[in-house]
Formats: structure tokens, C-alpha cells, sequence
């Protein structure tokens, strides 16, 4: 079977992302059926051409992909539960459910299972790039499931995010998105470990805000280090153990230097702290490199 031979594609959930998702869907061929308990995101979706289904059994009904965007673990099961035992059609192909909400590490493994019980092929989907990404069709989503409901599925998902990845069985694609927001949310707080340094500093935050901005969008920011297939150690010879020694020593150095100041300022910076420590080993050049620091400083 291919993508060709769905007859719709359905949405649940019409909030901040999944409205606008929804709304990508509808600049692809096939018929959109949406579902809300909220009236007006659905309102806007039936006056921008989608159709609207009075429950999820007639949703399911309806189509031959589900995409659920919903708050949390018990929703996402709640709507599973009442999409799987649906009676579709003789000729519909099986139904697949592409689950976008970040769900737990171990939920997609156990929704899998319950609606394989009816026949259901199930992609855990979860999108990064929050409401813009979602509004302009660029979000990034991590998709992990069987290899045929994915390409079954992937058209009407590339509608909503021009960056789509199979990542691997069903849960790869949450374990992925879960990976990704440590990143996210790690940097988060050390982001705030520097605001307070620089506003003790008497520094203006929002413009280090604009440099902070410029900079990642030309170095491309945490991910700029992401190239390697492995976090094993790095053989002396390997051309990432040149880039990396240098990133170390920079990166050392610097933080030794931000550290000091904080400690003149009496401010607490336990990430600069561990990322000093951590850096060097994290990229692959070995324990107790301490490139940056003097014997005494190594720990």
C-alpha cells in the first residue's frame, strides 16, 4: 500500500501546535476530519476547509491516519483507546496513529502493543520547533514505528514539518525527542546561570540576549558539536580529535575564566562548574584530560 491509497487524514487535539499541524494538513490532497472538546479551535478548522467529526469513532471511521496532539500520557491513551476498536470500512487499509504528544520513555512500547491487539500500526511522531514551527510547517519530527506505516504516513507528515526523521522502532522516535529537550532545557538553565552573572556584572541582558541569538545562528549553537555517530573516545588520529582538543582548551579556559569571575561577584555556577570538569570527557578526549586547567585544578 502507499500514501496514495488513503482516503483522510484525522487530528485530535487543537491546541498552541496541533492547531496549526492541523492546519498544514489542509494544503495536502486529502480530506482532513478533525476532533476538539474545545468548540473553537474547531470552528477554525471547519471554516478552513477541514471536516468536522462529532466523536473520535466516527473520526476513526473516517479516515486511515490519526494524528494525536493532546497534553499528556493519560489523554493519548484515552483517545487510543477510543480510535482501536473503531469498525472501519472492508476495503480502508489498516489504520495507523501517529502520537505527536511527548509522551514517557516506555508509553509508546505499551500503546504499540495495545493497539496492535486490533490491528493498528502505531508511530510515536513528536515534533520540536514549538507554535511558529508548527504554524509555518518547520517543525522537526522524530518518528519511530514500523518502516511501512511510515512511509505510508510520511507525505501527510512532511505537510507539518520539513524536517522528518525515521528514527527507529516504535519509541526511538520518543527516546530521540527526549534527548533532544535535555539539550533544550539544559541550556535553559545555564542560560540563567549567566543571566545571573551578567546582571551582578551590571550588564545588559537583553543585548547579551541579541548576541547570544546572532552567535548560535552562525555557529549553530549545542548542535554544532553534534556530528559524530558515536560518543566513544577519540582515537588521536581521528580528524574530530584536533577540532575537539581545541574546542576543550577554548572551552576550559573560558569557563575558568567566567567561574573566577563568579566567584568574585559571589555568585553560584554548578553547571560551569561540571561543564568544566565534564566537557573534555564528553567529547571523546579522555578522563582527566584538563586541558584548561593546572594539575592542582583537575577533578
Amino acid at each position: 500500500m502507499t500514501e496514495l491509497r488513503m482516503r483522510a487524514v484525522g487530528f485530535v487535539g487543537l491546541g498552541n501546535i496541533g492547531k496549526p499541524m492541523a492546519l498544514r494538513l489542509l494544503t495536502g490532497d486529502l480530506p482532513v476530519w478533525v476532533y476538539d472538546v474545545a468548540p473553537q479551535p474547531v470552528t477554525e478548522l471547519e471554516q478552513a476547509g477541514a471536516r468536522v467529526a462529532s466523536d473520535l469513532g466516527q473520526l476513526a471511521e473516517s479516515v486511515d491516519l490519526v494524528c494525536v496532539m493532546v497534553r499528556d500520557d493519560d489523554q493519548v491513551r484515552e483517545v487510543l483507546g477510543r480510535v482501536v476498536g473503531v469498525v472501519r470500512p472492508d476495503d480502508a487499509p489498516s489504520l495507523i496513529v501517529a502520537i505527536h504528544s511527548t509522551v514517557g520513555p516506555t508509553t509508546p512500547e505499551e500503546l504499540a502493543d495495545v493497539a496492535g491487539r486490533h490491528g493498528v500500526r502505531l508511530l510515536d511522531a513528536p515534533v520540536s520547533g514549538g507554535p511558529m514551527g508548527a504554524a509555518d510547517g518547520t517543525l522537526a519530527m522524530m518518528v519511530g514505528g514500523p518502516t511501512d506505516a511510515y512511509a505510508e504516513a510520511e507525505t501527510s507528515l512532511s505537510l507539518m514539518a520539513s524536517k522528518t526523521v525515521h528514527a527507529g522502532p516504535v519509541g526511538a522516535g520518543t527516546r530521540m525527542k527526549l534527548a533532544r529537550n535535555l539539550i533544550h532545557f539544559v541550556s535553559f538553565t545555564a542560560v540563567t546561570e549567566a543571566q545571573r552573572l551578567a546582571e551582578a556584572s551590571g550588564l545588559d541582558l537583553a543585548a547579551l540576549g541579541e548576541v547570544v541569538r546572532h552567535t548560535d545562528a552562525i555557529t549553530g549553537g549545542p548542535g554544532a558539536i553534534m556530528y559524530r555517530d558515536t560518543t566513544a573516545p577519540l582515537d588521536t588520529d581521528d580528524f574530530w580529535h584536533g577540532v575537539f582538543t581545541h574546542v576543550a582548551a577554548l572551552g576550559e579556559k573560558d569557563l575558568g575564566f567566567a567561574i573566577a569571575l563568579a566567584d568574585q561577584l559571589g555568585i553560584d555556577v554548578p553547571l560551569a562548574q561540571h561543564a568544566r570538569t565534564h566537557l573534555a570527557p564528553g567529547l571523546g578526549l579522555g578522563l582527566g584530560l584538563g586541558l584548561g586547567l593546572s594539575q592542582g585544578e583537575q577533578t
